[in-house]
């Protein structure tokens, strides 16, 4: 147990080492994500649909598509489970989805195994490459193509949210079309922050090129903060661990002390008794 103990800590401390580093990029990146998503939301209300693919509603003939977040490793306790547990309620629980009418795209082997395991259907999986942020170009061109070719209608980006090092919390965010915008922002961030205000050099350019990068910010975000829930997951899992490795260690102790003892004292018993019969 003592060895175990070591092994376990030596785990939570490259874990929390590596949190430390994911929690500064998951909050720096999550207060960008939610800056352009203010911009974009403001944007997209003020300017005709028409003008731009992404702003229209998907092709009801097309299917639901998931990007699923998840691990590649485990030992970070309940975090994939919780995390399939909402995946199953959100997608799996209504009757008009039906197993051919949503696909999933994963990132972590956790989640591809899970998607595989339920017979639902796995069109890419980016579990290879590590960091996963680095396949977010590719990614967000296969969803984009998708969308404007109308084999999905919605997609939706399912992960981990990293509240803080002791709550982490699934997620299920939109993010095509882009007319649910409106739905991810509260109530403070519908106010306007820009007056009425001109587009140059046109509203198509600057959508062309704004609405794929905002697409890639949400997921970058997202990635990060997966990637902080799960390091802060697995460093309280494997100081649970440690504690409970400790602890039972400490109570095998004891009793391997109790057994010594009642040995010794039996053992005085008998030399005890042979001296009596001896006299």
């Amino acid at each position: 147990m003592v060895n175990i103990s070591k092994i376990t800590r030596g785990m939570q401390m490259v874990a929390a080492s590596k949190m430390r580093k994911a929690q500064q990029e998951a909050m720096a990146g999550k207060v960008y994500a939610q800056k352009i998503l203010k911009a974009v939301g403001e944007l997209c209300a003020k300017t005709d649909p028409k003008l731009h693919p992404l702003l229209r509603q998907g092709d009801k003939r097309g299917k639901i598509l998931v990007i699923l977040i998840s691990t590649n490793k485990g030992l970070c306790g309940g975090l994939n489970t919780n995390l399939f547990k909402a995946v199953h309620h959100w997608f799996f629980q209504k009757e008009e989805n039906s197993s051919s009418s949503i696909v999933f795209i994963t990132m972590g082997r956790k989640g591809r195994e899970f998607v595989i395991k339920t017979g639902r259907q796995l069109i890419a999986d980016f579990s290879r490459n590590y960091p996963f942020i680095q396949d977010v170009p590719a990614l967000t061109s296969l969803i984009v193509d998708g969308f404007l070719k109308g084999e999905y209608r919605q997609v939706f980006l399912v992960f981990n949210e990293f509240i803080s090092v002791f709550k982490q919390r699934p997620l299920k965010k939109p993010l095509l079309p882009l007319t649910t915008l409106e739905f991810l922002l509260t109530a403070e961030e519908k106010l306007p922050i820009w007056g009425d205000f001109l587009i140059e050099p046109s509203p198509v350019a600057v959508l062309n090129s704004l609405l794929p990068h905002y697409l890639e910010i949400e997921m970058r975000s997202a990635i990060l903060e997966a990637e902080a829930g799960e390091h802060s997951a697995r460093m309280m899992a494997m100081k649970n661990a440690t504690d409970n490795a400790v602890s039972l260690s400490a109570e095998l102790s004891l009793e391997y002390n109790k057994a010594r003892q009642e040995t010794i004292t039996n053992e005085i018993a008998d030399i005890t008794r042979a001296r009596e019969v001896m006299k």
